[in-house]
């Protein structure tokens, strides 16, 4: 077997309807994967499943909102239940609030962030893990972040958010070894995607980072698809150029 090929697998990508998630969804129904595809919008989740079905592959669109349990279990089982099964969960969902100083932030807002980035990724391995546990083994990836390592002025909300989705990949690594599910996060670095907008987004990693398409992320996370039953887990995998 190709390392990046998933065929006969089954895979969930969160945040499918446009940026990385789009492109990932699409990576893994390229490399065989049956893939479900979710995000709040349904419009944007059917134009990926249509661009999937268009290039021969299989795909169903579930509009779920992750901060919602009853929606990500539907979800969940929807996809299985399609598919036979889930082998491959890629946690992508996520939105940041843009740059406020804690002082100036509003409490609302900033739990809105947590909800999404770090509930919304425990409610999905939360309802994941019995399926993953039926296949025998399985794959939990997290999209991650550089802030969640070391943080920025501004953005203490998201980068709060991916510091817990960091810890709660290394404890899900932890308690889940045993049934070879492996758990690891992507840090794609700074891509070029509707989030990161703001005016100083992408300038404000400077000239030495690189600064990629969300295609371009793609690789690492069929990379991480693919491994070994017992293969790496509680890693955290990097496209950045800079520490963090």
């Amino acid at each position: 077997m190709n390392l990046q090929s998933l065929e006969h697998k089954v895979a969930i990508v969160t945040g499918a309807g446009r940026g990385i998630g789009r492109a990932i969804a699409l990576a893994c129904a390229e490399a065989g994967a049956a893939v479900g595809c979710a995000a709040r919008s349904l419009s944007e989740i059917a134009d990926t499943v249509g661009t999937i079905g268009e290039r021969g592959g299989k795909a169903i669109a579930v509009q779920t909102d992750v901060t919602d349990p009853a929606a990500v279990q539907h979800l969940i089982d929807t996809v299985a239940g399609s598919f036979g099964g889930l082998d491959i969960l890629v946690i992508n969902a996520g939105i940041s609030p843009g740059r406020h100083p804690v002082e100036n932030s509003d409490a609302e807002h900033w739990q809105e962030v947590l909800n999404v980035n770090l509930f919304g990724a425990y409610h999905c391995a939360r309802a994941a893990i019995p399926y993953l546990k039926q296949r025998g083994a399985g794959k939990i990836i997290t999209v991650g972040s550089g802030m969640g390592h070391r943080g920025k002025p501004g953005s203490s909300a998201y980068s709060c958010s991916k510091a817990g989705l960091w810890m709660l990949t290394r404890v899900l690594a932890q308690e889940l070894w045993d049934y070879n599910i492996s758990v690891n996060e992507l840090v794609p670095g700074p891509v070029d995607t509707r989030m990161n907008t703001a005016p100083d987004g992408l300038s404000s990693f400077g000239d030495s980072e690189w600064i990629k398409g969300p295609e371009e992320v793609t690789q690492l996370a069929l990379f991480l698809a693919a491994q070994p039953d017992r293969g790496p887990s509680a890693q955290s995998f990097s496209l950045m150029r800079r520490d963090g």
